[in-house]
């Protein structure tokens, strides 16, 4: 906790990393992982927490939790260096969060009136708003960072290659 005390100048995730532990109830999951997770989100922090190394009977957990809720969580797997290896969502999107996650990746960074531009009319999305609000909640997911430019704000992902 001490980490998230002062906040980074850009934004950065924080590895909640569960190497070594072979168990995680879901109530500890749940008012751990994933309160922490909406505290830190809930005050539009530039830390991203992100669960690390956790292996398959707490993914599976994690899971079990966030089906239910509709809840995704960000994964990952350090290396020996700290270095993010392999990173995905856990839960599942909804179709419309689903593409607005694969376009920030696509596009590296966006923004809601580049994707109005240029999948407005394909998606039958007539404003801006529907693309805003979709961008924010993956943000307040802490599966994109979000930048303020003035006042407009960007998107690009928390991870390369996810």
């Amino acid at each position: 906790m001490n980490t998230s005390a002062a906040e980074p100048a850009n934004p950065e995730p924080v590895f909640l990393d569960f190497t070594g532990i072979e168990v995680a109830t879901a109530s500890f999951l749940r008012e751990s992982v994933l309160a922490f997770r909406d505290i830190v989100r809930g005050r539009r922090s530039k830390f991203y927490p992100v669960v690390a190394n956790a292996n398959d009977t707490v993914r599976e957990e994690l899971l079990e939790l966030l089906m239910p809720r509709g809840d995704v969580l960000m994964l990952c797997a350090l290396d020996e260096a700290d270095a993010v290896t392999m990173a995905a969502p856990l839960g599942e999107l909804d179709p419309k969060q689903r593409l607005t996650f694969d376009l920030v990746h696509e596009h590296g960074e966006t923004d809601a009136g580049a994707l109005m531009r240029e999948y407005g009319k394909s998606e039958g999305v007539k404003h801006t708003t529907a693309w805003n609000n979709r961008l924010a909640s993956l943000a307040s997911l802490g599966l994109v960072i979000e930048t303020s430019q003035g006042r407009a704000k960007r998107y690009r992902p928390l991870f390369e290659g996810v």
